[in-house]
């Protein structure tokens, strides 16, 4: 079924098709119809199979019929998730599906001041899409009313249970009403996300896409065994061999960003980083540079890696293995997207071996070994441009050239 084939509203139609959507993607194919029902929509699956189009269409189609039929605009539908970056995406997603339909669509998210957002809000919104944190902020002020909601969506909701949004999510429910239609989206499940689930819709139509191997089958994937101390060598002989690529640097911690942000820079590579210690507006400029190209190589912890839906990222490189092995899914789903095809390799070092096993485990599948030998790791250690480097075999090497000096002068 082609999407030019549904009943919505022509200009979503055209909208679609600028987009080239053309068919829909398994997800959009079972979730849109009990969604244009009115039902309550339980849907599981993973990243990069077009779950935010599976909810954005039929939501704007709905939404943009009521709104040309009461002239009116209150907020309708309320679209909950985890972070800042991905609220931003999903907004662009749905004002570019809902371009000249006539709906509102309004972005609400901390780390920036408020007054714009509250000028909107005055001047009526039809769908907010939403992190808790501000949305709560201005419920509290009077400036957000929920008592007219119809549809309420919960976004990445593994991802929000994670980072300790489960009491929002209940709070939510005290201010809209009872009789709305929810609709729950995850990457994963599990009995926590079973037990939130089933605990705010009713009756859902349960919807779960899960290929055997849960990684992306357009993604070559591979780990190579780094010790800790040598990743920043790596990183930076595959960042030289595949020049003018976009890779994006997966790392476990706002410090470790940083260093090895600064470890790039001493080897003469420009790379930007993003993570919550970056202030929002500056956040937003690396991902505006990251997705026009003007940066090649961004260095993310994963908080902010669900927000990072760019085309043409050719290069995933996981320089800390994640610690939970759904993040790594979720990592590597930053590549290969549109149908493209996508790289994605690991560094894992001696103590990170049972997190490699957590997730080969977690994808039951095994990573394929990107096997280095002895000569190319010892030369990609000692020739690194990192004016730090100071392994044994370069001392070694500098002290020869010292002793080599005079002797070459007394042969003058």
């Amino acid at each position: 079924m082609r999407f030019d084939q549904y009943k919505f509203l022509d200009v979503i139609k055209d909208n679609l098709a600028t987009l080239k959507f053309i068919r829909p993607t398994d997800i959009q194919f079972k979730a849109i119809p009990p969604i244009i029902n009115g039902e309550d929509v339980l849907a599981i699956a993973q990243t990069g199979t077009g779950k935010t189009a599976a909810f954005a269409i039929p939501v704007i189609d709905y939404v943009a019929r009521q709104v040309a039929d009461t002239k009116k605009h209150h907020i309708r539908c309320l679209v909950m998730e985890p972070t800042r970056e991905l609220s931003i995406q999903i907004t662009e997603v749905f004002n570019q599906i809902g371009k000249g339909t006539g709906i509102r669509v309004l972005n609400v998210y901390g780390g920036v001041e408020q007054d714009a957002q509250i000028q909107a809000l005055r001047s009526g919104t039809d769908i907010l899409i939403t992190t808790p944190g501000r949305m709560f902020d201005l419920i509290h002020q009077g400036f957000i009313s929920l008592e007219r909601l119809e549809i309420l969506v919960v976004d990445e909701a593994d991802h929000m249970l994670d980072l300790g949004f489960l009491k929002d999510i209940k709070d939510v429910l005290r201010h809209i009403p009872r009789n709305r239609q929810t609709l729950f989206f995850s990457a994963t499940i599990n009995d926590s996300i079973k037990k939130l689930a089933y605990s705010i819709v009713r009756n859902a139509i349960r919807i779960q896409i899960s290929p055997e191997n849960p990684v992306n089958k357009n993604i070559v994937h591979q780990v190579a065994f780094i010790e800790m101390d040598d990743k920043r060598f790596f990183l930076e002989r595959l960042v030289n061999e595949h020049e003018g690529s976009r890779i994006l640097v997966f790392v476990r911690t706002q410090v470790r960003a940083e260093r090895v942000f600064k470890a790039l820079e001493r080897a003469g590579i420009t790379s930007e980083t993003i993570h919550g210690g970056k202030e929002q507006s500056d956040r937003l400029k690396v991902l505006e540079a990251f997705r026009n190209g003007d940066t090649k190589i961004l260095i993310a912890t994963d908080v902010s890696a669900r927000g990072i839906d760019i085309q043409g990222v050719e290069y995933v490189v996981n320089y800390d293995l994640p610690e939970q092995p759904e993040n790594y899914v979720h990592r590597v789903g930053r590549t290969g997207r549109g149908g493209k095809k996508g790289y994605a390799v690991a560094f894992c070092s001696k103590e990170e071996k049972p997190l490699l096993a957590d997730i080969e485990d977690y994808i039951g599948a095994k990573v394929d070994l990107l096997k280095i030998e002895k000569d190319l790791y010892n030369e990609t250690v000692s020739f690194t441009a990192d004016e730090t480097q100071n392994d044994w075999k370069t001392l070694l090497k500098e002290a020869i050239i010292e002793e080599e000096k005079p002797k070459k002068k007394g042969k003058r």
